[in-house]
């Protein structure tokens, strides 16, 4: 991988970010976009706008066309079994409330259990919430070990005979730790349960491959993966799709209305009422291609790279604290820097161009069970490289210096 070259593909690196060249290592937060992408939105909004599914004239069919293309890139690029298990949403959250509120609806009832784990983002915890006030379930939690990380005999462990499904990160936005899901996903299914995997940070990095996994949902953020906001993919199995119901009613996921009763549209149009995002979708389109390009495998063993380096850099400062040692890990590093709030740190880096995040990250259950309030996070894109990790730290060795640390 030629980093300068990739670099260059991305706009926002033409700017300096306070008279500083931009090191960005908030991939995890969301990716930035790369030209393809930004032109593609300019380009349907200017030539080819209209709206999708309704009419039959020029630009709607055209559209129309555009939007279905995104769906058989995703089917081809996760390698779903049929592309009619592809369903648009805003976002992976809303995918994962899709899923909580309509399993819920038809399965859950008092007294039943969702299982989840202490690593889950607040998205996939807060949904499952609002079915444990509403329908009175519980919710168990899987425990992470030492090293930061859910083990596949941790997850046995919680599993009950009041077990109606189970919601896991694929790769954690904290300790980056990588589960072992297709272990996982096989356990469950040998009990009859379901397995949703929230995939905000599985899909940007690592190879996916639904037939494989064999799991029965899986949430892709856009944003996260080179892609606009306002667009998540919902992977479900087609059997799911067509037994759960609409998560939502209006135009677009009707079959036929009338006074006295209501079909519902065929898959997935059933999950996708109203207007969707179009130019999003569209332009999702071009997220993939550049992926595609890269190719996942050089973008892995690029991370990889990097996340190593990062650690043997980070591991001889002074006074860093890096959170988990997960033998599986991602391109997320949180730590911790005695005697710094988080916030502080990240406030200094940025007079240096330097972006990271700073806080809980959405996942303050674990913060809670690691005994911190908030840690600070670097993780790594496509465009990133073993300078930036550099100048992190040096960076870092100037927060020290102003708090008199050594």
């Amino acid at each position: 991988m030629n980093i300068e070259n990739i670099k260059k593909e991305f706009p926002i690196f033409d700017d300096k970010i306070q008279n500083n060249d931009l090191v960005y290592l908030d991939s995890a937060n969301s990716a930035q976009k790369p030209k393809m992408v930004v032109d593609r939105i300019y380009d349907f909004y200017t030539k080819e706008f209209s709206n999708v599914g309704r009419s039959v004239h020029y630009l709607a069919v055209a559209a129309t066309n555009l939007y279905e293309n995104t769906r058989s890139s995703v089917q081809k690029y996760i390698n779903a079994k049929d592309r009619n298990e592809i369903v648009f949403t805003k976002g992976a959250t809303e995918a994962i409330n899709l899923v909580a509120n309509t399993f819920g609806q038809k399965y859950l009832k008092e007294g039943d259990e969702v299982l989840i784990t202490e690593l889950e983002h607040h998205s996939n915890y807060v949904p499952w919430h609002f079915l444990r006030k509403s329908k009175k379930i519980n919710i168990e939690f899987a425990e992470v070990n030492d090293d930061g990380e859910v083990t596949l005999e941790s997850i046995e462990k919680k599993i009950t005979n009041k077990t109606k499904i189970i919601g896991i990160t694929h790769l954690s936005n904290v300790t980056g730790a990588i589960l072992p899901v297709k272990e996982i996903v096989s356990l469950a299914h040998s009990k009859g349960i379901p397995v949703m995997v929230d995939g905000c940070q599985g899909a940007p990095h690592l190879k996916l491959d639904m037939q494989d996994l064999d799991c029965d949902f899986y949430a892709i953020s856009g944003h996260k993966m080179y892609g606009p906001t306002g667009i998540g993919i919902l992977y479900a199995k087609k059997q799911w799709l067509e037994e759960l119901p609409p998560y939502q009613g209006g135009g677009g996921m009707i079959g036929e209305v009338k006074k006295k009763g209501i079909s519902y549209g065929n898959l997935p149009n059933k999950y996708e009422a109203g207007t969707m995002a179009t130019a999003q979708v569209i332009a999702f389109n071009e997220s993939i291609k550049f992926l595609e390009k890269i190719g996942i495998e050089n973008i892995e063993k690029h991370e990889k790279d990097l996340l190593n380096y990062a650690i043997q850099v980070l591991k001889k400062n002074n006074s860093i604290n890096i959170i988990g040692n997960p033998k599986k890990k991602g391109g997320v590093i949180s730590f911790t820097v005695e005697g710094i709030h988080p916030h502080d740190l990240a406030t200094i880096l940025d007079e240096d161009g330097v972006a990271i995040r700073a806080g809980h990250h959405c996942c303050q259950i674990l913060h809670d069970k690691l005994g911190l309030s908030a840690t600070a996070r670097a993780s790594f894109g496509v465009y990133n490289s073993k300078d930036d990790i550099d100048q992190l730290n040096e960076s870092l060795n100037k927060c020290k210096k102003i708090f008199n640390l050594k």
